[in-house]
């Protein structure tokens, strides 16, 4: 009985290791970079570290397919380096001498990225999975509907046109008043006739008042103490 256990469990460690190895179909390399991302507080990759990311992973399948079938014991590792490097592959549950097609893994990985990243305190550019692209911020939304932007943008450049038809009317209109003022007086200073007498211009008589002339007034003042 032990010896049909040993079997069995030799022939499952050869299977796993076909399916996890460098370069094999539906496996996938992650780099980690810790010691650049953390610095002083960097920790170090042990048996613990890799039993989280098989969960992680374990968990990013469940959570894309909502299918509860696939286990930690699904996530295989292989090709460990010191320079926290491996390959890895996520096995069939109803079948476990296969692989789930790379494409759910990868869309899964992507589905949950962030929730990756923030298990191990590294970003997409210290946790890196080599065949699986970055995954993208999701777009900002502004606070403000944008259609309400627009209309703003709109009724303020009809409201500056209003204003700037109203200012021109009104200058243009105290333009013309002042050009008429000017007109009135030139014609009336053209109207007005002017009497000589031997040949000097004189001053229009006041008729109510009258107009004193210089030249007389000067000769009654100086007859008038005789």
């Amino acid at each position: 009985m032990l010896g049909v256990l040993l079997l069995a469990f030799s022939l499952v460690t050869i299977v796993h290791s076909e399916l996890c190895r460098p370069d094999a179909q539906n496996a996938f390399k992650v780099r980690l970079s810790i010691k650049t991302a953390l610095g002083d507080n960097a920790y170090a990759w042990d048996a613990s570290e890799e039993y989280l990311f098989k969960a992680m992973v374990a968990f990013a399948m469940r959570r894309y397919s909502n299918k509860e079938t696939t286990q930690i014991s699904n996530v295989l590792l292989c090709n460990m380096t010191e320079r926290v490097s491996f390959w890895f592959v996520v096995t069939d549950s109803a079948r476990n001498v296969t692989t789930v097609p790379g494409s759910e893994v990868e869309a899964a990985i992507r589905m949950n990225r962030n929730r990756i990243n923030s298990a191990f305190l590294l970003t997409d550019n210290t946790l890196q999975f080599l065949k699986i692209s970055s995954t993208l911020s999701p777009p900002i939304e502004p606070t403000v509907p944008v259609w309400l932007i627009v209309f703003g943008v709109v009724l303020c450049l009809v409201v500056a046109a209003i204003l700037f038809l109203v200012v021109s009317g009104i200058r243009k209109r105290k333009k013309n008043n002042n050009e008429s003022a000017e007109t009135g007086d030139l014609e009336d200073k053209c109207d007005t006739p002017v009497t000589t007498e031997n040949g000097i211009p004189c001053d229009i008589l006041d008729l109510k008042a009258g107009q004193i002339n210089g030249v007389y007034a000067a000769d009654d003042e100086r007859f008038t103490p005789l």
